[in-house]
């Protein structure tokens, strides 16, 4: 898959769509703080964990998507790490100054690279045993304690 290729008319024409990961304790508080903020709906929020058919739909497998944070920008292209964050900022008036701070300062290379490495990170520590895959990660199940000896 191209990364800058348009994949759908229908993501084009509407806004922008972001997958994240619901089933990631951070990743989760951090979107709900963002969505808190979109209260004029500029973004459409999709738990790639969850809406498995919607990943399908844009050709991208569940550990793609679990790799790092993906953005359906307006125009169809895909926007991954630091920039898929640009496109939200962008949409969301209290994160815009932050959009154009990094842009302006050229913070996009060094912030990418930080992010690349902790979402490699996250991802070995999510998704390094297939639990991804499976859908069996401990953050899915069931919680239960094991008494001490």
């Amino acid at each position: 898959m191209n990364p800058e290729q348009p994949l759908t008319p229908v993501a084009s024409a509407s806004r922008p769509v972001v997958l994240f990961d619901g089933a990631c304790p951070l990743c989760r508080r951090e979107i709900a703080h963002y969505r808190r903020l979109d209260r004029a709906a500029r973004l459409h929020w999709v738990d790639a964990t969850r809406e498995t058919d919607t990943l399908a739909g844009f050709g991208l497998s569940l550990e793609r998507a679990m790799a790092e944070l993906h953005v359906l920008d307006a125009a169809g292209r895909w926007q991954r790490g630091i920039d898929a964050f640009l496109v939200i900022w962008i949409h969301l008036p209290a994160y815009r100054w932050l959009a154009r701070l990094v842009t302006i300062l050229g913070l996009r290379s060094p912030l990418g690279f930080a992010y690349r490495h902790f979402a490699a990170w996250r991802y070995r520590h999510r998704c390094g045993t297939d639990d991804c895959a499976t859908g069996t990660h401990p953050a899915r199940a069931p919680v239960t304690r094991e008494k001490a000896s």
